[in-house]
Parts: structure tokens; sequence; C-alpha cells
């Protein structure tokens, strides 16, 4: 079996023609960019874009592969350039009876089933051209209407409180889901503020694959977190089965923040953005400006709504490395990442293969201690919440 790094969420945020697709985004996000950035500067193997039932994107792909920069493999996904496999997928909000919201991706083998998929959600889609638009569909309904196209269906970032299952929709998948549906929910993506630490506190999600990624609004944010997948080659059935965790294939690792990085991982008032990085909790009124405002954290909310105190990671659990992206890491600057990647080639090279001594030659002895220390997990963090990102110590 080989191992493939993989980032399976990062949208598009503008067409080659100037067409906006997912607000707010970088306009430097185009198809065309994502998957050189991907393959070149981060050194990903497979990465999901998540926008391509909006006819903009579609119309990109269409380029890209009359310039012969994109061939459709035998098993699903695409080949770009011979280096990097892109797999298509579609982030669509679904409202609940009771109002809560939440957001799903849905992959598909090839752009032929996309565009079907596309006209039958177009439906219930006010505007298909952008992205992540609400469906006016429950999430039982998307479900039942994904699954015959041979989606890949994912509960993505489950635990933010904006548009995430658990996070904002729903304190049990079961309670909205019957049991059909929560079968075909081929994996559970985590978010940037939750690792399988706190998601295996919860009984309902032990059958699941867990991944994790990037959700990029930025080139740069590409591949922030990632997986590590067994497979025989990447392609979509390849991915499939690893999910599925059937014939050898499955998640070797999955690489992520340490969720105190996370920007929700805290509660926080949603009027002044106040939260407190040591932990206190509030749950009527904001201690700063009096607002009721309460937006619950990532971890405050897990430990509301957890079977158990402490994780029960069931046997088919990977590990989750806490992995800190270089553009983190306080002395790892334009300058100094470009240096390293003029020599190490790809960020993925830079993180997982470069040897202490090569960086500190590279980057000199304070950065390379900084990067070394991330690696390790030794790095010293200050946790985020209320829209900021948590942050590393300077050294």
């Amino acid at each position: 079996m080989k191992e493939f790094f993989a980032d399976l969420h990062v949208h598009v945020g503008v067409s080659e023609n100037g067409q906006w697709v997912k607000i707010p985004t970088s306009n430097r996000l185009t198809l065309r960019n994502i998957l050189a950035e991907a393959a070149e500067r981060k050194g990903l193997q497979i990465v999901g874009v998540v926008d391509a039932l909006s006819p903009h994107v579609r119309d990109d792909f269409a380029r890209l592969a009359a310039e012969g920069l994109l061939t459709l493999d035998s098993q699903g996904g695409y080949r770009y350039d011979n280096r990097l496999t892109l797999l298509l997928g579609a982030e669509i909000e679904t409202t609940e009876p009771d109002g809560g919201s939440a957001h799903t991706l849905v992959f598909l083998p090839d752009i032929a089933l996309m565009a079907d998929f596309s006209a039958t959600m177009s439906r219930h889609i006010r505007n298909i051209h952008m992205s992540s638009q609400n469906a006016h569909m429950a999430l039982a309904e998307l479900v039942r209407t994904a699954a015959p196209f041979g989606g890949l269906i994912i509960a993505a970032h489950v635990f933010t409180p904006h548009k995430g299952l658990y996070g904002s929709c729903t304190p049990r998948m079961a309670n909205i889901l019957g049991e059909r549906e929560m079968a075909a929910v081929a994996a559970v993506e985590l978010g940037l503020s939750a690792d399988s630490d706190l998601a295996d506190r919860i009984g309902e999600l032990a059958s699941y694959t867990f991944i994790t990624n990037s959700d990029a609004h930025s080139l740069d944010k590409i591949a922030r977190e990632y997986n590590l997948l067994a497979l025989e080659d990447a392609t979509f059935q390849e991915c499939a089965w690893a999910f599925a965790r059937q014939k050898g294939r499955g998640v070797a690792a999955n690489y992520g923040l340490d969720p105190r990085l996370g920007k929700y991982h805290r509660t926080f008032c949603g009027a002044c953005d106040y939260f407190d990085p040591a932990g206190e909790i509030f749950t009527v009124a904001c201690p700063r400006c009096g607002s009721s405002k309460i937006v619950r954290g990532v971890f405050d909310r897990i430990d509301d709504i957890a079977d158990w105190p402490e994780p029960r990671h069931p046997a088919h659990r990977p590990p989750y490395r806490h992995q800190i992206p270089l553009s983190f890491i306080p002395g790892v600057g334009k300058k100094v990442l470009d240096k390293l990647l003029a020599v190490f080639g790809s960020e993925m090279n830079v993180l997982h293969r470069a040897g202490d001594a090569e960086l500190a030659r590279v980057a000199g002895a304070k950065a390379a201690a900084a990067i070394i220390a991330a690696r390790a997990g030794e790095a010293a963090i200050t946790a985020g919440g209320g829209g900021t990102y948590g942050k590393l110590a300077k050294n």
C-alpha cells in the first residue's frame, strides 16, 4: 500500500472569467491556481475542490481538460499534470425544521455526474453558481438525493458553531438522520478547532472514519490540515474504500491544528468577539460588553454534549498528529518559506522529511528551532476564539 497526502476541502473563490464563486475568499483562488499550489508548493497528492456544483467551476474544469491538464482516471477523479489527483465536490447547506443549519460535502467521481447532480440540486438552490448555498432541504433529504449518484457524503467541520452539524444543528446525528441515512455518510470532517480526542467523546461517531481538511479560502491556507491516506492509487474509488476501511485501504493519520489554535475553540461573544484564552466560560452575558449573543466554542460545546469525559478511541482510529502549518510559526515569514521551498521542494517535505541540521542550514538556527519545536508538539500555544486563531509563543 502507498501513502498519499490529501486535503479534501478547498474552495474556489473566482472563475478565470472573474465570476465570484465563494465569498469571502481570495480572488487568486482559481481552479488553475489551486491545482498548481497544491501540487507544487504544498506537495499534496490529492486535493478536493468543493464548489463544482457551480457552472463557473465546471467551465474552468472544461478549459483545463481541453488543455490536456486534467484527465479522467478509470476509477474516478482527475489527474492533473500527472502529479496530483483532483476530486470534484460540492459543499451544500441544509436546514432542519427547527432552524439549525449544517454544511455537507458531496464528492462525485466525474464531471458528468457532477453536472447531473448540479441540475438536480438547482431545483432546491436559488443560486447554483455560488458555493455553499442553502438547499432548502433537511440533511436527511440531501443524503437521500446524493446517495443514488454514487456520492461520497461527508459531514463538514461538524463542531464549528457556524454551520457545523453538532456545533449549530443538533447534539446527535441520530436525532435528524435515520439508520439508512447515517450509514450513507462516508466520513466525518472534524474542523480546525477539534481533533480525535475531542470527537471520540461522542459515542455515535465511533463507527465513522475521521478526516480533517483545510477549508481553505486562500491559496496559502491549503493543507493547513490534511490526511495521510493508505491507498493503491490516488483515485475516487480508492478514497471511497479508504473511508469505508475496505480492501486494506484507510486513513493512516490525520494532520491538523492543535485545537487551541482554532478560531472557534472557546466560547465567545458574538457582538464584540470577546473570549478568555484561559478558558472562562460565560453563558448568559458577555463580561466585557454585556451582550447575550454568546457563541459556544467547540471545546465547550463538545463538553456539553459528550457521552464520556475522556475519549474512547475505536480500534480503527488512526493517530491524530497536531501539525502546525509553517505560516503559523513565528520567524517563518515569506522569505524564509521561499528559501525552504527552494531547497526542499514543498511544505510536505519541510514538515515531514527535512532533517534538523538541514533546516538550520537553510532557515537559520532560530527559525529552524521553531519549526522543530512545532513538529515535535513542543510549541507553547495561546488558545483561540471569537474568530481569532490561537498563537504560538515567540522564542
